[in-house]
């Protein structure tokens, strides 16, 4: 009877951590499509805004155009971190949310100086916060590299 309840405590155990480790896959899974998904929306807006900027000097339409972007860039990494990252993403995630903090600070100062009618597109061009963003998809490609 002993080695009974041993033996079913033995796969008890083995069932459990099964599916820890398959909860730990899935969940992987999941952050690199968010993060994947993260990457396409910082790509199209390095893409996009420097464009839109130049525009917006001469056009009060664009430039409100360029501020929704830089709005929705701004809510996208705040979106972004809030997600949790596995284990095995930890220290590269960390480094994405550091970027995406220097970019929300480089956007916010952007929002000022539309609202203060300061707006000059040459703030973008030297700007750190395409550099920064430019950082992060490095960083979501080490992830994409680690085969997950």
């Amino acid at each position: 009877m002993r080695k009974l309840w041993i033996g079913i405590l033995i796969t008890v155990g083995l069932v459990l951590g099964g599916c820890s480790f398959v909860e730990e896959a899935n969940n992987t899974v999941s952050y690199v499509n968010e993060a994947t998904s993260y990457l396409n929306e910082v790509n199209d807006f390095v893409n996009e805004v420097p464009a839109i900027a130049s525009e917006a000097v001469n056009d009060p339409q664009t430039l409100t155009e360029l501020e929704s972007k830089l709005i929705d860039m701004k809510n996208e990494i705040q979106s972004f971190s809030e997600v949790q990252a596995p284990e095995i993403t930890a220290d590269l995630h960390q480094q994405i949310l550091d970027y995406s903090q220097q970019a929300e600070e480089g956007i916010d100062l952007y929002l000022t100086h539309i609202e203060e009618g300061k707006f000059d597109p040459s703030i973008l061009e030297d700007a750190e916060l395409f550099q920064t963003l430019e950082e992060i998809t490095t960083i979501v490609d080490e992830i994409k590299q680690l085969g997950l």
